[in-house]
């Protein structure tokens, strides 16, 4: 008889992923990944990443870590667009919906990305990694939408 094949469970199957989409970020600071999920199906994916046609913080240096500005603040002064953001965007550029769909991201959205998720009909949010910008909860909380660290099955929870 066949060894029976241990499977990753579905939120592990698509947190894997993310952690591969993050792996193409331009950011020098934080490399972070998104998809976004729905009936078990990817729908698009992003990572942090100045705009096309733009120089990368790779190529000519953080603007943010220059100026001290810390983790969580003045999101403005970047030129480099959340994972997040480039999803939503992907997802406007091909016309996909992504009402009703499940975000799964490397870090916790911050407070201007959980608005456009907001908005955008995110149902759900599975996260690896906090981020400094409690905001972001606080509107997740009053709009109704579950976001969850994830924790790999046989790791312990954070805090623990």
């Amino acid at each position: 008889m066949a060894e029976q094949q241990q499977r990753p469970s579905w939120s592990e199957y698509f947190m894997s992923i993310t952690e591969l989409v993050a792996q193409r970020s331009t950011c020098i600071r934080r490399k972070v990944g998104a998809i976004l999920v729905r009936d078990k199906r990817i729908i698009c994916t992003g990572y942090n990443g100045a705009p096309k046609e733009i120089q990368h913080c790779l190529d000519v240096g953080c603007m943010r870590q220059q100026m001290g500005v810390p983790s969580g603040e003045r999101h403005e002064l970047c030129r480099g667009l959340h994972a997040e953001q480039n999803a939503i965007i992907q997802a406007a550029l091909h016309g996909v919906s992504i009402d009703g769909t499940t975000l799964y991201c490397t870090n916790m959205p911050c407070s201007i990305c959980s608005k456009m998720l907001i908005n955008a009909g995110i149902v759900e949010i599975y996260f690896k990694e906090g981020y400094a910008d409690s905001l972001s909860t606080i509107m997740l909380d009053e709009a109704g939408i579950p976001y969850k660290t994830f924790v790999p099955a046989g790791a312990q929870p954070p805090g623990r």
